[in-house]
């Protein structure tokens, strides 16, 4: 086992402190700028953004390996859908009608989705301790929803936004189960490109639709050019590149902790840019989704879970 204190590991560690930050700045930066970009127009140009700078790297590896790609074509355009296309535009658009920090807390119950359609789907065991753990995100996640109100779950009123955090949530889940399911022989580079170059695809045609909604998008200023190239190059290429170096030099357990990061600098960042606060539901419903979380990894110790070009 690697020693934690170990000197070259420190990289490592770095990384896995960058990558939940850059996926808070996420949140952050869409909820900054929705107004100003719709989201389907900052998702798809996100991605044209990322598909530029990695197509020289990976565009030789997607030619050498056409055949695979090729033959598993069906499979990585289901995954596609899921993480490139689907997990960010309704990230976006929860952006519109919900607070950074409630999409921070719905986000960070990922593990606990991919455990729940990874039982549902593939027929993995639940332990017991898993289960507790599951139990207690959701009941997080239903706090975050309703505000800390019941009568929010019993009348219906639970913010659009929200909902549409949680179908993003599940979006990322089912691409998480399916990637292990009809897992795709390809390099990383060559995976992610393809994956990007498909995502972007299937977004196109729903984001020309936008276009015509509000007539001709959004105009081009340093204003909205700098979140898409923080998009692109922060929360999508670096995020990816960080995890899976830390993933690799300390263990995917020992790297799961650090996604526990994310609502809170999640909650700092849009307390200091977009003055949001904290109500006690949010303390409420974050310490009974971290909780969860920290159960259910503890579950099931022998990996961490998938995250990507998110």
């Amino acid at each position: 086992m690697a020693n934690p204190f170990s000197r070259s590991l420190w990289p490592a560690y770095a990384g896995l402190v960058l990558t939940p930050l850059f996926w808070a700045g996420n949140a952050v930066v869409a909820k900054g700028t929705v107004e100003s970009i719709p989201p389907l127009s900052m998702s798809f140009w996100r991605w044209v953004i990322a598909l530029t700078v990695l197509l020289p790297f990976g565009l030789p590896g997607m030619v050498r390996h056409r055949r695979v790609i090729r033959q598993y074509l069906g499979s990585m355009v289901a995954l596609a859908t899921f993480s490139v296309a689907a997990f960010n535009s309704l990230l976006y658009y929860a952006a519109v009608t919900t607070s950074a920090t409630n999409i921070a807390l719905i986000n960070a119950t990922i593990p606990i989705f991919i455990a729940l359609l990874a039982w549902l789907l593939l027929g993995d065991r639940t332990r017991p301790l898993q289960a507790v753990g599951i139990a207690l995100a959701v009941l997080g996640i239903l706090t975050v929803v309703a505000r800390g109100k019941l009568t929010v779950l019993l009348n219906l009123e639970a913010q659009p936004g929200d909902l549409i955090m949680v179908a993003a949530v599940f979006s990322w889940g089912l691409f998480s189960v399916l990637l292990r399911r009809q897992a795709v022989p390809l390099p990383a580079l060559t995976f992610l490109t393809t994956q990007i170059a498909l995502g972007t695809l299937i977004i196109l045609p729903f984001y020309l639709a936008e276009l015509l909604l509000f007539k001709g998008g959004f105009e081009v200023r340093q204003s909205t050019l700098m979140p898409l190239l923080y998009f692109a190059f922060f929360p999508g290429i670096l995020a990816y590149a960080f995890w899976n170096y830390g993933v690799h030099r300390i263990g995917p357990a020992r790297a799961a902790m650090f996604m526990y990061l994310t609502p809170v600098f999640a909650s700092v960042l849009a307390g200091v840019f977009l003055g949001e606060r904290l109500g006690l539901f949010h303390v409420v419903g974050g310490l009974l989704i971290l909780a969860g979380l920290y159960l259910a990894t503890r579950g099931r110790r022998d990996s961490a879970p998938e995250t990507g070009e998110r």
